[in-house]
């Protein structure tokens, strides 16, 4: 079956979410929001492209920093309303340059910072 990025169900704005997992080590690097374009772009050239709310425009994961996600598979959650990209992270996935956006755990009240910024 062909697939088609219009058969996923968008939110108001035309976004949907997507999780960026590490190949191999299943490591949750980030989440961030596609449309049917960035989805369309991403399968098309194997470097993930997201849609940047804040600024309206594509970006590219790693274009600026160099810390590139390569696309090795995306999956579509039950709902269609969900996507889980399979990538091979290159360097820091977050902008606070950690390797994960997931760095502060939460318990019994306390945050604790998990990991440092890389060098």
């Amino acid at each position: 079956m062909i697939f088609d990025p219009a058969t996923l169900r968008y939110n108001s704005q035309g976004l949907v979410p997507v999780i960026a997992q590490q190949e191999g080590s299943g490591e949750v690097l980030m989440m961030a929001w596609m449309n049917a374009e960035a989805v369309a772009r991403t399968l098309e050239s194997g470097r993930v492209t997201y849609w940047s709310r804040s600024r309206s425009q594509f970006w590219v994961k790693g274009e600026t920093s160099g810390n590139l996600q390569e696309l090795v598979d995306l999956r579509v959650d039950c709902d269609r309303d969900c996507l889980l990209a399979i990538v091979r992270q290159s360097g820091p996935a977050c902008h606070t340059n950690r390797r994960s956006c997931f760095y502060t755990s939460v318990g019994e009240g306390e945050e604790v910072e998990l990991m440092k910024p890389e060098a």
